[in-house]
């Protein structure tokens, strides 16, 4: 365990020095607050308390305050680490600003709803303690829609392998687990469960339908819709009820209506822009398809980098060949006799215009001769003898 600390603060300190002063500022006020609150109780002054949040109290700025609270360790590195992941992933995409935007909207939107859900509940139960003994606090609300937006821009990513599980389900599989803690007793209140549910329905509020980029606002494509976050048996009754809720917001004008948009000057014809065909999400096609590509060429080098096993016996032959050529320069190989017999056609030949130089051929041949055998006799003598 003590050799994968320094690892993990290496790569803490590198992700920290490459991010922006948003993200060092926002994390730095959480440790701080986190060290706060060892003398003050943050939770009580800078939670939302919903008895204190709406008149006659109105405590307002625990809306802001609220997701930069932790009261233990562990929350304060889940709370660094999500804000640390946004400046990663998001950052580099939105900019330091949008990035802030984003953070607000969500923290503020999450303590409101929750809030005013405990609220509610004060009214249909009439418990005092919904009101004054629940505190929301921490960054599970921020987490929520930060899960939300990393499921639009990289929701085909790999999160684990076996069992294998997709980015763009993060969401709800970290709802279901706060569900389940909820139920077991582990968590005190339902307020982390709250806060994060409305977190993330506010990021996808604003995420698809009010967040101002290059194309224009919003996100309208189709597997950022809303129905894409339930398993797909239920996906059709969830799409039906959000087309509703949809039409409903639109005639009181908090959505805006989906119209077809026709690019008349493009360049090369008439462009059509319709819901399900963003730019944003050919965009991310493109972009799965050429890491698909750069895979697949990757391994065909990795394959083409061995070499094959004809090379193998053309090495093989090459070495056989050079260790019997000494062999066949002995004048043991029956190959080499047909050229020494036309040699000695031609001495014989020549011998009636040259005999001094057949002669000559002659003693060289027969010295030739000689030497073998005498090669021949010396290691018969020193076999024998040994």
């Amino acid at each position: 365990m003590n050799r994968y600390l320094p690892v993990a603060r290496q790569h803490f300190l590198a992700a920290l020095a490459s991010t922006s002063v948003v993200v060092k500022t926002i994390s730095a006020v959480v440790v701080l607050l986190y060290l706060l609150s060892w003398a003050v109780d943050t939770s009580y002054a800078l939670g939302v308390t919903p008895g204190y949040l709406f008149p006659p109290n109105f405590w307002v700025w625990t809306l802001v305050t609220h997701g930069l609270v932790e009261q233990h360790v562990w929350g304060v590195a889940a709370s660094v680490g999500t804000i640390m992941s946004c400046g990663r992933l998001l950052e580099p995409l939105w900019g330091a600003l949008e990035l802030l935007i984003f953070f607000a909207v969500v923290n503020v939107s999450a303590g409101l709803l929750a809030g005013l859900s405990y609220l509610l509940t004060y009214v249909a139960t009439f418990d005092l303690d919904f009101l004054f003994a629940v505190h929301i606090y921490g960054a599970t609300g921020f987490l929520g829609g930060v899960l939300v937006a990393l499921k639009q821009t990289m929701g085909d990513t790999t999160v684990l392998r076996v069992p294998q599980v997709r980015l763009k389900a993060a969401p709800a599989l970290i709802l279901l687990l706060l569900a389940l803690l909820r139920l077991s007793g582990l968590l005190d209140n339902c307020a982390p469960l709250a806060a994060y549910s409305y977190g993330a329905l506010s990021g996808w509020v604003y995420l698809r339908f009010y967040q101002r980029h290059s194309r224009g606002r919003g996100d309208m494509s189709d597997h950022f819709a809303f129905a894409s976050f339930f398993p797909e048996a239920v996906q059709p009754a969830v799409g039906l009820l959000a087309g509703l809720v949809h039409a409903a917001l639109v005639k009181i004008k908090v959505c805006r209506k989906m119209v077809k948009r026709y690019d008349v000057g493009a360049p090369s014809s008439i462009t059509i822009s319709l819901p399900g065909t963003d730019p944003q999400d050919a965009e991310r096609r493109r972009q799965l398809a050429l890491k698909a590509l750069n895979e697949r060429l990757k391994r065909v080098e990795d394959q083409s980098a061995w070499p094959s096993m004809d090379d193998e016996e053309d090495d093989d032959d090459d070495e056989v060949r050079t260790d019997t050529q000494p062999l066949l320069s002995g004048g043991r190989d029956t190959s080499s006799s047909a050229p020494r017999t036309s040699r000695g056609a031609a001495g014989a030949s020549l011998s009636s215009t040259s005999p001094s130089s057949a002669s000559q051929s002659g003693g060289t041949a027969t010295s030739g001769v000689q030497h073998s055998e005498s090669s021949i006799i010396t290691f018969e003598d020193a076999s024998s003898r040994s």
